[in-house]
């Protein structure tokens, strides 16, 4: 441990990802627990997995087009991430009956697109495993100061509407009875989940972001009914996953994300095998 203090404290990459995913882990405990609660994790999983479309796309034109430099990885993921919030929630809230099949279209065809466009992107080819699985050693500052700018408009979103956000996602009918437009919010909640899906390409890829997105917060569902109680310790829950793997992904030599993702799969078994027992 003294060795991986040590590191942090000489090497700027280090300390750039870890800043970034202490900053991120806020908004994943928040966004999480509003999908586990409103049970629309399969949604956020199109949302991710469409982001390859927007990096493809980034990478192809910003190649190709001198003028077109500016438009980064980043920005494209942003851009498909919202695109594909919007489209999934017009699709949900108008074709119910073929949901599932229209969003796993929209969930094919983004990574379909990225992929063409990647392959026709001029110069050397493009790596996908950085993109896919997500490696947070790349993080530099100009990344810190955007995940703390998203955070921050994750947080003030959240803090602003919460009361309604909450009302949603546990009775969206009894929400508009009172007035409060469950159409509206729900839109609003795959937004955030879109920005909360762009944070997450950078710590765990495409791949495996809607995991480290949700075990956390199915985690504190298992032990929490309430709301505010849930999004707490999923927040803690996620800080406490990436301060347990980072040294020993980094002394190990292994990939962040993944390792993140296994240890907190094994802590959901374990506390759905805890809970179910107490439950009987």
């Amino acid at each position: 441990m003294t060795e991986f203090l040590e590191s942090v404290r000489v090497n700027p990459a280090l300390q750039y990802a870890i800043i970034a995913g202490v900053i991120a882990c806020v908004p994943f405990g928040v966004v999480g627990s509003f999908l586990v609660v409103r049970r629309i994790g399969y949604i956020a999983a199109a949302i991710a997995h469409s982001i390859l479309g927007g990096i493809g796309a980034s990478v192809y034109f910003s190649r190709t087009f001198e003028a077109l430099s500016w438009f980064t990885p980043l920005m494209g993921a942003s851009l498909a991430a919202l695109l594909s919030a919007f489209l999934i929630g017009f699709v949900s809230l108008h074709f119910r009956e073929r949901e599932d099949t229209l969003i796993g279209a929209i969930w094919a065809t983004g990574m379909a697109t990225g992929l063409l466009f990647l392959h026709k992107a001029p110069g050397t080819g493009v790596s996908l495993e950085s993109f896919l699985f997500g490696d947070i050693l790349l993080t530099s500052q100009s990344d810190v100061w955007v995940t703390a700018i998203a955070s921050g408009f994750v947080l003030l979103v959240v803090t602003t509407f919460y009361p309604r956000l909450v009302a949603v996602c546990f009775d969206a009918e009894f929400s508009d009875l009172r007035g409060v437009s469950s159409t509206r919010y729900y839109l609003l909640l795959l937004v955030l989940t879109a920005v909360a899906m762009v944070l997450l390409v950078r710590l765990a890829g495409i791949v495996l972001s809607l995991a480290l997105l949700i075990l956390p917060a199915a985690t504190a569902a298992r032990l929490f009914q309430r709301m505010t109680p849930i999004i707490v310790s999923s927040a803690l829950l996620s800080l406490t996953y990436l301060a347990a793997c980072f040294p020993i992904s980094y002394h190990q030599d292994l990939p962040t994300g993944p390792l993140i993702v296994v240890v907190a799969s094994l802590v959901y078994g374990l506390t759905l095998i805890v809970t179910r027992k107490r439950r009987v």
